[in-house]
């Protein structure tokens, strides 16, 4: 029975890679609905791996490389595919080639691939971020472009906002930026559940309860913006104190 728990985790990090590797299919056969599918199933399965690791006490260094290489392929390279399509379909005529050879300027989007591979590289390294992140997790881009096919399909009333040519560029390089960046950004990790001591934790889950119930899928990149302002005005606070 031990042998078989001490599997348990490593199984549901394969479970986010091959989510990985489906949803890049999926960009390939132009079906990016059904590749962010794969990466809501993937977001479970990776906070699945770490919360059964650590209650059934199996936690190893190999289930930490493993989890990083997953999210590489799923939260790294698959955002980055699917940024790349999106930027194609905005792109009006003459707007995705420049001079230089006729660089094809959807390729920008790659750079969150490279980035991500860093901020993973980073994090595996980095001691500072066992309770807190330095930097935006590659699950947070993630989550925010497999947001965006979900939203061209059910709230297209938004598209004209977001699936723009510049928008869409301008978020690929900002992003890269923000997932290396020296940002110290809260986890939601809980020692106690305390008002006290996870305050902002609290306001952040209320908030982004309330803009799910009214925006639906636009919520998702509000929420993003939201947590990472969140963190800077608790830097802030916390400097000024």
């Amino acid at each position: 029975m031990n042998e078989i728990k001490k599997h348990i985790p490593n199984a549901l990090t394969c479970g986010n890679l091959i989510c990985g590797l489906f949803g890049i299919l999926n960009v390939f056969t132009d079906d990016l609905i059904q590749a962010s599918i794969f990466i809501g199933i993937a977001l479970i399965c990776d906070w699945l791996d770490g919360f059964i690791a650590r209650l059934l006490h199996v936690s190893s260094p190999i289930g930490k490389e493993l989890d990083s290489l997953a999210d590489m392929v799923t939260f790294g390279v698959l955002p980055a595919f699917m940024m790349l399509k999106l930027i194609e379909g905005s792109c009006t005529t003459g707007t995705c080639t420049v001079g230089l050879g006729g660089f094809y300027k959807p390729y920008i989007s790659l750079v969150l691939a490279v980035f991500s591979a860093l901020r993973l590289a980073k994090f595996n390294v980095d001691t500072r971020q066992s309770h807190s992140f330095i930097g935006v997790p590659t699950p947070a881009n993630a989550m925010v472009v497999a947001s965006l096919p979900a939203i061209m399909l059910f709230h297209p009333e938004f598209s004209k906002y977001i699936i723009q040519f510049n928008v869409l560029v301008i978020y690929s390089i900002l992003m890269s930026y923000l997932l290396v960046a020296e940002l110290p950004l809260f986890a939601l990790k809980f020692k106690n559940f305390g008002w006290a001591d996870n305050q902002i934790k609290y306001i952040f889950l209320i908030l982004s309860v309330i803009l799910l119930i009214m925006l639906k899928f636009v919520a998702i990149p509000v929420i993003i913006l939201l947590y990472i302002l969140l963190s800077v005005a608790q830097n802030l606070l916390g400097n000024s104190k």
